[in-house]
């Protein structure tokens, strides 16, 4: 199943690039955006493709399989998101439908699982947490390779943390997402060949929200290194959301105000953006996760701490970017 996942990504990104270009679906340089020539999107269609011929199949026949309602649940909501996401990648949709659809993706998860034993009451919050993870995965799908390398890392940190809870078929399925990532992050490598797209950037982040939901309904102790495997994104996205809001900018807008952005308009290469995030992810947030596993006693109090120390990480970095822009003149108000 994971190596089948890695090769129908790659064969499908590979089809997706030219694809891209016959039909003109290409991204072009501009203030807002972080790159300098007009590349190809919706390669992202490679881990969809691949995620839905093998991870429901792995969820449904190995051992730990999940309900079968839960199992169409994750399938349809990752088709949903995704076929928004290709729609929008071909003519840009209006925000209220696209959350809608969002919404609802997160809600049939969570309704199935609400079915099958947990409580009612979670699933507004689940709906929202749904929600919020789709669209600051697309948030931070901003440079070369960044948001593949992150679901690789997470993706193979879930099923760890699976397995340790020896579910084989939640371990499988979590491989086989990062497999599929692998796929596409060839082609998606500075200098990217091909963009995710907001078919794969939303889908993206439904599938980690939901491993996460499920590791948590299996073993609720798993939530709390789970959530600190996703740290880097989840406080570089909040945190700037929350930032351009106290600061009374218009924050449903575009923007280039992302930490990884102000990192690139500093000076920084796409790849020594994206290596500080993959230093981030294996120097704190793995050892960390780690150690939230190893003592469960100590795991709330650990995962706040990752998120302090990813708040003052983001302060001072943010800070230091900036007087670097400022130096070179690159400070573009927004």
């Amino acid at each position: 199943m994971v190596l089948a996942a890695w090769v129908i990504a790659m064969v499908v990104v590979r089809g997706a690039i030219a694809y891209a270009h016959r039909r003109g679906m290409m991204d072009l340089p501009g203030q807002r955006r972080s790159h300098t020539l007009p590349t190809p999107r919706g390669g992202g269609i490679g881990i969809v493709v691949a995620v839905l011929l093998t991870v429901p199949a792995s969820l449904w026949a190995l051992p730990g399989a999940l309900p079968p309602m839960v199992v169409v649940a994750l399938a349809t909501g990752t088709a949903l998101v995704a076929a928004v996401g290709w729609w929008d990648d071909h003519a840009s949709l209006p925000v209220l439908p696209r959350f809608g659809i969002q919404l609802l993706s997160a809600g049939l998860l969570a309704a199935a699982l609400a079915g099958s034993g947990m409580s009612w009451w979670w699933v507004p919050v689940l709906m929202l947490a749904g929600g919020w993870s789709i669209n600051l995965h697309n948030f931070m799908d901003g440079i070369d390779g960044l948001l593949a390398q992150q679901v690789i890392f997470v993706g193979v940190g879930l099923g760890l943390l699976a397995w340790s809870a020896a579910q084989p078929a939640m371990t499988t399925a979590c491989a086989c997402l990062a497999a599929a990532a692998l796929g596409f992050w060839y082609f998606n490598r500075p200098r990217a060949r091909i963009f995710m797209g907001d078919v794969g950037s939303g889908t993206m982040g439904l599938l980690i929200f939901a491993f996460t939901a499920l590791l948590w309904r299996q073993h609720s102790q798993l939530v709390w290194p789970a959530l600190i495997l996703s740290s880097s994104f989840v406080a570089d996205a909040t945190l700037t959301l929350l930032s351009r809001m106290v600061s009374g900018r218009r924050w449903y807008t575009a923007h280039r105000e992302h930490l990884y952005q102000w990192m690139v308009r500093s000076g920084f290469t796409h790849a020594t953006g994206g290596a500080c995030y993959l230093g981030w992810n294996m120097l704190v947030a793995a050892p960390l996760a780690y150690l939230a596993w190893a003592r469960p006693a100590w795991s709330v109090p650990v995962c706040v701490g990752t998120y302090l120390i990813a708040t003052a990480v983001w302060i001072v970095m943010k800070r230091r970017c900036l007087w670097r822009a400022g130096n070179k003149g690159r400070h573009v108000a927004t």
